[in-house]
């Protein structure tokens, strides 16, 4: 049976690691053609090694999605590369810690630049592209955090993930009678530290206990229902986001997340 994105061409930004690495790995085993887009071309190269030990058929590329001039480069390269472009999953994002009264108006502006701006930047760059076609899949990595829950520290991250899923809608509207549909995922926690680190045991330690199902979850959790919004199975869904969480934002107490069985 053919893959679910078999002839497909896909452009996965932030895809050298973590969810993005994740997305890249499951649309190239339904049959895309990805291009990895990250600033560390050698986590990208890596991922790729992956892909094409498996079967599927991938390359990277470097760039920075905060960067005007670099997005429309990557979009140019791609359409280059791939002859088209028929999915875009953008990923890359950073999430930085850090309290309003300590944080300096330049890191504001580094988070709502890297996972805000970079969606203006990249849409209007392939949305003409699209439009021609009258056909096209954007699919955004959101988070529960800004749209959902708030968390100390994340003012900057919570802010730039609440305006994706504003964006989203506004833009849903101006190409949903063109053929392109665009649509995000909602990544609860998910474990994408080395495996065993101090920092990824501390990380699991202090949210697991909000996480109903008892477990992070893993990159590909957010992939497959990435993989189902950039499928053909999804023509009818647009300016919507998918919730993947564990049932982390459930609870009305912590007591909620305690069996009664």
């Amino acid at each position: 049976m053919a893959g679910r994105l078999e002839g497909k061409t896909a452009l996965v930004t932030g895809g050298g690691r973590g969810i993005g690495a994740g997305i890249s790995r499951v649309f190239a085993s339904e049959g895309a053609h990805v291009l990895i887009a990250t600033r560390t071309v050698s986590r990208g190269k890596a991922v790729v090694k992956e892909i094409e030990k498996a079967g599927g058929k991938a390359s990277v590329i470097a760039t920075d999605v905060a960067d005007p001039k670099k997005v429309v480069e990557m979009i140019a390269e791609a359409r280059k590369r791939l002859g088209v472009i028929d999915i875009v999953a953008h990923n890359a994002g950073v999430f930085p810690s850090s309290t309003i009264v300590r944080m300096k108006e330049s890191e504001w502006d580094h988070v709502l630049d890297t996972n805000l701006k970079s969606l203006f930047l990249i849409t209007k760059a392939v949305f003409p592209h699209m439009i021609r076609r009258k056909q096209g899949r954007v699919v955004v990595t959101s988070s529960i955090s800004g749209p959902r829950v708030g968390m100390p520290g994340w003012s900057h991250y919570c802010a730039s993930k609440a305006g994706v899923n504003g964006f989203m809608k506004a833009a849903a509207l101006e190409v949903a009678d063109k053929g392109i549909t665009i649509n995000g995922v909602e990544p609860g926690n998910i474990q994408i530290r080395a495996e065993g680190s101090r920092e990824a045991r501390m990380h699991e330690a202090t949210m697991k206990p909000a996480i109903p199902m008892g477990a992070l979850g893993v990159p590909e959790d957010i992939a497959y229902a990435a993989l189902y919004l950039a499928s053909d199975e999804a023509p009818y869904v647009t300016g919507q986001s998918i919730v993947v969480d564990g049932g982390q934002i459930l609870p009305e107490s912590m007591a909620g997340n305690m069996s009664h069985l």
